[in-house]
């Protein structure tokens, strides 16, 4: 079982039928079978960011969904941190939260599914939905 490292931006393309990117994130995580999930922490708290502003009720069907889908919530750790770091001083237009989501696949030698076309200039890793 190989392991998928999921991008903020799948999850709320998934979330969302009105995205751009909704029906390539379905077809891709219906590609992607039983691989394992795992959702860094950083993203887990961009995909929340919305839901609360929208209230308690919201996140708490945003939970669910992460459950009910088997994604790990992976925490943010040193050796994440500096790859992130190293990502960052590598690729200056590349954002922390995404050098943060592509250092963990880095770590956890896994792909990055994201809807960000850029991703793949800055790492072998990303996989664009």
């Amino acid at each position: 079982m190989a392991i998928v490292v999921v991008d903020a931006s799948v999850v709320i393309a998934l979330l969302d039928g009105g995205d751009a990117h909704h029906a390539a994130a379905v077809a891709a995580l219906a590609e992607m079978g039983r691989e394992r999930l795992i959702l860094p922490a950083s993203a887990y708290a961009e995909i929340l960011v919305d839901p609360w502003r929208r209230g308690a009720d919201t996140v708490a069907v945003i939970r669910r969904f992460v459950t009910d889908l088997g994604i790990h919530i992976e925490p943010l750790t040193r050796d994440i941190a500096e790859r992130a770091a190293r990502l960052r001083a590598r690729h200056g237009a590349l954002r922390l939260p995404d050098a943060l989501v592509l250092a963990t696949a880095d770590t956890l030698d896994a792909i990055a599914l994201t809807c960000d076309r850029a991703w793949p200039r800055a790492s072998r890793r990303a996989r664009v939905v």
